[in-house]
């Protein structure tokens, strides 16, 4: 059960973040997001 908020926790978290870099101009904050991302993305297929 707790895992599966875990989840859903960093699914809320990268959305958020994917949204930010969408809309950010700068190039060098999209590049930061992105770096957020990868790691956020190998934790929700519970890759560590």
């Amino acid at each position: 059960m707790l895992l599966y908020v875990y989840l859903g926790l960093v699914l809320f978290l990268l959305v958020f973040i994917i949204r930010n870099m969408v809309r950010e101009k700068n190039l060098f904050n999209q590049i930061d997001a992105a770096l957020v991302i990868v790691p956020l993305i190998l934790r929700l297929l519970l890759i560590k």
